[in-house]
């Protein structure tokens, strides 16, 4: 198993590696998971996403990628938390997927706080974005806890996001983000 690096009260980050391929085909099939991720994928299109995504960003963009998120308690994956670009984009996001047994426990929050505290104090990022679809008031809500503000809709070419239409649209600048949630 990699290294966990970065952790919080009850959760860790750690790389994916190969190995993670059927958690994240799990993962990805479970159709309540993927209500606002695009919906299901198939095994083919998982595996190429995460050589692509995933194994192959971590080289190619230091300190971003998707990690699998590690519940410590447990040592079992609960999902994944991402800082990285939006698709076809120039901006950072944050986000995450967690299995459906590992939902309202505040991981989500509580790991994209820690991604947002890393991506501002440690790798001196100036802003960090989030998107998620419209209907998707859970995930908005966590956003909202986790410090990001919401700026409206936008649109995304990249076939992962035009379907969707306009998306929910948030904000995190790092001096506004640090004051708050840094003492």
């Amino acid at each position: 198993m990699s290294e966990r690096w970065l952790e919080t009260a009850r959760l860790a980050l750690r790389r994916f590696t190969p190995d993670d391929l059927d958690t994240l085909v799990r993962l990805h099939a479970d159709p309540v998971v993927t209500r606002y991720l695009g919906g299901v994928k198939d095994r083919a299109t998982t595996e190429a996403q995460m050589r692509t995504r995933i194994l192959e960003y971590y080289d190619q963009h230091p300190g971003l990628s998707v990690w699998a998120t590690i519940e410590r308690a447990s040592g079992q994956v609960a999902g994944f938390h991402v800082l990285n670009h939006i698709q076809g984009e120039t901006d950072l996001q944050v986000g995450y997927a967690l299995f459906t047994e590992f939902w309202g426990r505040g991981y989500a929050t509580e790991m994209t706080v820690a991604l947002l505290r890393h991506g501002y104090a440690t790798l001196g990022l100036r802003q960090v974005n989030a998107i998620t679809d419209r209907d998707n008031v859970a995930s908005q809500r966590v956003l909202l806890k986790a410090g990001l503000d919401r700026r409206g809709e936008r649109s995304f070419a990249h076939p992962a996001y035009a379907a969707s239409g306009p998306m929910a649209w948030f904000e995190s600048h790092r001096e506004a983000w640090l004051k708050a949630h840094i003492s």
